[in-house]
């Protein structure tokens, strides 16, 4: 069973799919700490709608989507976070009109403007859409996640729990907020290969969700998630391609599945504690 499992590795497609989405597993996990605990994780859905927009409009100008869609993914995320410090619009509410805008014009420019793509890989993702240029930024995206967490451990541990008492320390928590955003922005983006824009959202919450239902300190949370994480994603990968199940909704699934079990795990713990 193990060398068949490590014969979908002779494989090209797989291999980037594989190191992607580790990547993107771990990043988005790391990351989705600082957005549950300090409940903003539906900005990861919001700026997966945008990205959506974005792609459609790259792809009808015949443009590299890429270099389209992250930076205006990384502007929606910026006036995201500054319009709710303002209180202009409730963050939430905001949120809801970047999505619901942002797939309705990407469908309208795909639908009127003649782009000839299986809009189903954009929405639910497809490993067959990777390039090298995705795994390279994959890669870079996972060395500066994890070297920012490694670096500014405590700084981000204060920011994520208590922002004003941070600011009153010195710690510059709008330039950490930002990065943590901007960095958010770039693992949408290029998890959506995978993922698909409906979904990849899911790897922000569902790992920090589940394993708050059984540890109760940031360092347990942290790195629970990204082990829980990354064994979802290698689940969906080989179900995927030994099962012909759709990539994106089955690591969204076999996240699902893992959710249900450590709640009924940390009930009963707290029960017989």
């Amino acid at each position: 069973m193990i060398l068949s499992i490590f014969d979908m590795f002779s494989y090209d497609f797989i291999v980037k799919a594989f190191i992607v989405g580790i990547c993107i597993a771990v990043s988005s996990s790391l990351l989705g700490v600082n957005m549950v605990l300090k409940n903003k994780s539906m900005i990861g859905d919001g700026l997966s709608h945008v990205a959506f927009g974005a792609c459609a409009i790259a792809l009808a100008l015949n443009w590299a989507p890429l270099l389209v869609t992250i930076p205006i993914v990384m502007i929606a995320s910026f006036l995201i976070l500054k319009l709710s410090e303002k209180n202009k619009i409730h963050g939430d509410a905001l949120i809801a009109l970047l999505a619901t805008s942002s797939l309705a014009i990407g469908y309208i420019i795909i639908h009127t403007g003649g782009v000839n793509i299986d809009i189903n890989s954009y929405l639910y993702g497809s490993i067959y859409g990777i390039s090298n240029t995705d795994m390279i930024l994959s890669i870079i995206l996972l060395v500066i996640v994890v070297g920012s967490f490694v670096l500014f451990y405590n700084r981000i541990f204060s920011v994520t729990f208590d922002e004003d008492f941070s600011k009153s320390t010195g710690i510059k928590t709008e330039l950490y907020s930002i990065i943590i955003s901007i960095l958010c922005s770039l693992t949408v983006v290029i998890g959506m290969k995978v993922m698909g824009t409906l979904l990849v959202s899911s790897l922000i919450l569902f790992p920090v969700i589940s394993a708050k239902q059984i540890f109760k300190t940031y360092k347990g949370v942290v790195i629970t998630s990204v082990v829980t994480s990354v064994i979802c994603f290698i689940i969906g990968l080989i179900l995927n391609y030994y099962v012909d199940m759709p990539v994106g909704a089955t690591i969204v699934v076999v996240n699902l599945g893992l959710f249900i079990i450590m709640l009924i795990t940390g009930t009963l713990m707290r029960r017989r504690g």
